[in-house]
């Protein structure tokens, strides 16, 4: 059985594992203009300016780069109470801790192919020091004065070697929404894109060609306005930035893009989802064939195969 929707209130934050934490924070801070709110040995915590919590991304050293965790806040105590039960109902496991600032009490456990979720619900709202106070009461920090100044982390996007086992895990254990999917001639599911909210997407599954588990595909950081995609690519150019493809337009899900890659290997999308919204309740799955993904993007720019996803660059692989 589905649980209520509503459980899931958002994407609270990412884990990323790269092996040059000091270049990996120049490029979130100066780069995508995220700013520093501590550090514990070697894990430094980042937020973007309209975060309300204390860190929006979490950057820890490690040999290779990758996802460690995303973490998912609840609606409420009672809601955290409700996705525990349903992970063990569906035979899931997990454990507590309480290991990052500015949070309480967190229960991580994996979907089926083993990207660590954490589940919250206490969470210390982010109070901006002086040089970071807003002018406006209602925005928690100052806009950044560098670099692309993105907004949130959007969404996440997981590569799996089982597409709709993980799709479902999301669905039937944590709550979310199907909106859209590719599906191969097969009858394959080899994406499909999942929300908690009324965004129109919030995690993604993407078939990893590899067969490999546990792997990334992508993290998305939002923009206020598809200029600051063409902005963000201008800037890359400047400051050496590898970029991989876009500025341009998914067909699937109509977002504006740019594909770069963060120095500890780590592929990152800058994007403008911001206005389009899945306000029905009723909304239908939308499904991709074979034929109709083979004329790539919006525009035509042909789609990156997931295959490509090994953590580097294809030019420094």
């Amino acid at each position: 059985m589905t649980p209520p929707l509503g459980d899931i209130a958002h994407i609270g934050h990412a884990q990323l594992f790269t092996p040059d934490l000091d270049a990996s924070v120049v490029f979130f801070t100066d780069f995508l203009g995220l700013t520093v709110n501590g550090q514990r040995g070697d894990t430094v915590y980042l937020r973007t300016f309209d975060d309300y919590e204390h860190h929006s991304l979490v950057l820890t050293a490690r040999d290779r780069p990758g996802l460690g965790r995303l973490a998912l806040r609840v609606s409420s105590e009672e809601a955290l109470l409700r996705r525990v039960r349903a992970v063990e109902d569906a035979g899931g496991t997990g454990h507590w801790t309480e290991d990052e600032p500015g949070l309480g009490k967190l229960y991580v456990t994996t979907d089926p192919d083993g990207h660590e979720h954490a589940l919250y619900w206490e969470s210390e709202h982010y109070t901006a020091p002086g040089g970071l106070r807003p002018a406006l009461k209602n925005q928690p920090q100052a806009k950044p004065n560098r670099g692309v100044g993105v907004r949130r982390l959007d969404h996440v996007n997981f590569l799996a070697a089982d597409v709709l086992a993980n799709a479902e895990f999301q669905q039937h254990v944590l709550g979310a929404r199907p909106t859209e999917q590719i599906q191969l001639d097969s009858g394959e599911i080899a994406a499909r894109w999942l929300t908690f909210t009324d965004k129109s997407y919030d995690v993604v599954y993407t078939e990893d060609w590899t067969g490999s588990t546990g792997r990334l595909h992508h993290i998305a950081f939002a923009t206020d306005t598809r200029e600051d995609i063409l902005r963000a690519a201008d800037l890359a150019i400047d400051s050496d930035v590898f970029i991989e493809t876009g500025p341009h337009k998914h067909a699937i899900q109509q977002t504006f893009f740019l594909y770069v890659y963060e120095p500890g290997g780590n592929r990152i999308e800058l994007c403008n989802p911001l206005s389009r919204l899945v306000l029905a309740p009723d909304w239908p799955l939308i499904t991709w064939t074979e034929e109709e993904r083979a004329k790539g993007q919006a525009w035509g720019l042909r789609t990156i195969a997931s295959f490509h996803t090994h953590g580097t660059p294809p030019a420094q692989a």
